[in-house]
């Protein structure tokens, strides 16, 4: 593997909090967001529901146990290498869709997609100069 990229920042899409994505299991998560996207899990509670907060050099995000749709929820997450990143992430088994360039905002972005396995989807990618 080559460098690492790092991750910059976390936003949402649409209406998704990045600190609370639900999932229906947090702790049967945990293994794919750490062996297939390189988070580390940064804390655990229990009250009033399950959450494990995940971490990844700049950006934190929380998988809860709230009831709600895993497949209504996304993130844009931000880093500096789109490149390395799905690289990185393909050779981790986490099957990355290939990169395209997307508009927002008045500015392009290089960016590729990648689901876990209850359905959170993430937009991954880099600002083009």
């Amino acid at each position: 593997m080559n460098q690492l990229p790092t991750y910059n920042s976390v936003h949402p899409i649409g209406d998704t909090d990045p600190l609370n994505l639900p999932v229906p299991d947090a702790e049967r998560a945990v293994p794919y967001y750490e062996e297939q996207l390189g988070f580390t899990v940064g804390g655990r509670e229990e009250t009033p529901v399950r959450r494990l907060t995940l971490r990844r050099d700049g950006i934190t995000i929380s998988l809860v146990e709230n009831g709600g749709d895993p497949e209504q929820a996304s993130c844009y997450l931000a880093v500096s290498d789109v490149d390395a990143a799905r690289a990185e992430l393909a050779e981790r088994g986490a099957a990355p869709g290939e990169i395209r360039v997307d508009n927002y905002g008045g500015s392009s972005y290089r960016v590729f997609f990648v689901r876990d396995p209850v359905g959170l989807c993430y937009c991954i990618g880099q600002k083009e100069e």
